[in-house]
């Protein structure tokens, strides 16, 4: 599939194949794309929780208002970020980079960083973002169906996956396949409305 193709067929899905699994080289295929995703100054501050065990599964559709997809998919993955990535051993983020491109990158990351929490958790939603998309559409590529999901409640769900204090839960992925097909389009806006050239 090529990638535009994935961009257009991708769609939400609601309903999946509860006996479908996946196998452990599909999810590492998945993965091993989804760490290729780019982050600011390279921190890599994703962390992917994939919850494949059924009673966690369910315990995380009890705290999404019940929604059978999260209990249904072969996956559901909670995409989190590490808040404070920029300040643990940020030289291993450039360890294979020229000795001058570490010496120049490595301490320009606290200095942009520090103090800053608004920042960090930006750049956290960021990346998330970036790497979910990736996630999906390398779903799309392998065959199967996902659904981004904010429904849910975040405090429980950290509970449940047992989030580390100073990360963040930017949204839950459904990954599976499916047994129908998504609904039709709500409605694009028109490419005029969301598309400027140069200036607003």
């Amino acid at each position: 599939m090529q990638t535009l193709e994935a961009v257009e067929t991708r769609r939400s899905v609601k309903k999946y194949d509860p006996e479908h699994k996946m196998t452990e080289e599909e999810i590492q295929k998945l993965f091993s794309a989804a760490i290729l995703s780019p982050t600011s100054f390279n921190i890599q501050n994703w962390r992917f929780v994939v919850v494949d065990d059924q009673e966690t599964q369910n315990k995380l559709m009890e705290v999404s208002w019940n929604q059978a997809q999260v209990g249904d998919a072969s996956l559901t993955v909670l995409v989190c970020a590490d808040l404070h990535a920029w300040a643990k051993e940020p030289g291993r983020y450039w360890k294979n980079a020229p000795e001058a491109a570490q010496k120049a990158m490595v301490p320009m990351i606290g200095k942009f960083y520090e103090g800053n929490d608004q920042l960090q958790r930006d750049e956290a939603l960021r990346s998330i973002g970036i790497a979910a998309q990736t996630i999906m559409l390398t779903a799309k590529e392998i065959g199967y169906d996902t659904c981004p999901m904010i429904g849910f409640d975040p405090v429980k769900v950290a509970e449940i996956i047992k989030l580390p204090e100073d990360h963040v839960v930017g949204m839950m992925i459904t990954i599976g396949k499916a047994t129908e097909p998504a609904r039709a389009r709500g409605g694009q806006l028109d490419y005029n409305e969301v598309v400027f050239r140069n200036s607003f």
